[in-house]
């Protein structure tokens, strides 16, 4: 029999305002909160569309790959070819770092040169020092999209320069942003550097939140003419953390005021709320045939939840578990779930697991647990 019971709505502090809805011009847009991964907004997000610049990012995500196992260093020298001057270079009209041919360049100026100066010529050089030619390294591109989960993500190259077949979503784009901030902490901090000199050349960072927006942090910026203008960025205030992607629109203008437009909306509108933390308590429920007549059902990790403010008072909390739990019971066995219900919006689903083992009773006790269950409805 399954068993219902209405928990204590979880206390909601600060202002709550009525919520807003938002629209943008961009063709393209996910606005998703980094800490529990709930999108805030989506338009089109799942579309695979040309990303220009911005798929540079998982070129940058395989070489910090790379320096963190080992196999690469920050001080390690890369030579700069032919192809790669011409192709990405100065001569080619597109986003260069001015590199000359037979350069040697160091890998934490070549990672600069991508992230700040947008760098063609640097990501083609990255690739053919990493596999050999930049073909090859599209294929560590897509094997490494396919186990970041990225679903709707195709690479032919490593600049994001027009081909018929490279596409990322913009929800790709967001995920890749995450797993840029979670895994590499350390190299992070330069995605916000404002500018970047090499050769005596100096560019600055083309993000144009890190101008307007004090909390904005990365990521990177795209441009094709196919593409549009687009924008994959970040911001933290305080302790929350959000991630933009927006792509399609039809000027630096536009994409810099649409992008502070979304971002600032999601943090204004919403909040993040901690509805249980790691290990708590949320049900106590009775055990049938077992050494001890109760287990508490707990929940493994701190529960966080990203809610409208304006909505999270009315959130509704129902846990959900068989009634009673036969034993034996193993330590960390799902036996139930929080069903988390807020107005027009998706439920969400909270497991529940048994905190420690109960073990079965032994003959006589079965007996004696079965008259005291048909007696009393319980022990």
């Amino acid at each position: 029999m399954k068993f219902y019971k209405i928990l204590s709505l979880f206390a909601v502090v600060g202002l709550i305002t009525e919520a807003h809805a938002i629209e943008t011009k961009a063709r393209n847009a996910i606005l998703m909160d980094y800490d529990t991964g709930e999108y805030l907004y989506t338009k089109d997000a799942f579309v695979p569309v040309p990303p220009a610049s911005m798929s540079k990012l998982m070129t940058t995500y395989i070489l910090f790959s790379k320096i963190k196992d080992g196999s690469l260093s920050l001080e390690d020298v890369f030579t700069v070819s032919e192809n790669a001057w011409k192709k990405g270079g100065a001569a080619s009209g597109s986003s260069t770092m001015f590199l000359p041919v037979g350069d040697k360049v160091k890998v934490e100026d070549l990672i600069r040169g991508i992230l700040i100066q947008s760098g063609n010529d640097a990501c083609i050089t990255v690739a053919e020092n990493i596999a050999g030619s930049e073909e090859d390294f599209a294929v560590l591109m897509n094997e490494k999209a396919a186990e970041l989960g990225l679903k709707n993500s195709h690479f032919d190259n490593a600049t994001g320069l027009p081909s018929p077949d490279h596409k990322m979503s913009a929800e790709d784009l967001a995920k890749l942003a995450k797993v840029l901030i979670r895994d590499f902490p350390e190299f992070y901090s330069i995605f916000s550097e404002k500018s970047f000199t090499y050769h005596n050349i100096v560019q600055g960072n083309r993000n144009p939140l890190l101008y307007s927006m004090p909390d904005a942090d990365g990521l990177k910026t795209g441009h094709t003419e196919e593409a549009g203008y687009g924008l994959t960025a970040s911001a933290k205030r305080g302790n929350r953390r959000l991630i933009g992607v927006m792509n399609g629109m039809s000027s630096n203008k536009e994409r810099s005021e649409e992008a502070e437009k979304l971002m600032s909306w999601g943090f204004r509108e919403f909040d993040n709320y901690k509805v249980f933390k790691q290990f708590q308590r949320v049900v106590e429920a009775p055990v049938y045939m077992g050494t001890q007549d109760k287990i508490d059902l707990v929940t493994k990790d701190d529960v966080v939840v990203t809610l409208p403010r304006s909505k999270a008072k009315e959130a509704k909390l129902t846990a959900v578990y068989k009634t009673p739990i036969r034993a034996p019971i193993k330590q960390g066995e799902r036996l139930g779930k929080v069903i988390l219900e807020v107005e027009d919006q998706e439920p969400r689903y909270i497991p529940l697991y048994a905190d420690h083992d109960v073990e079965k009773l032994g003959f006589f006790g079965r007996i004696k647990s079965n008259i005291s269950y048909l007696l009393f409805g319980g022990k």
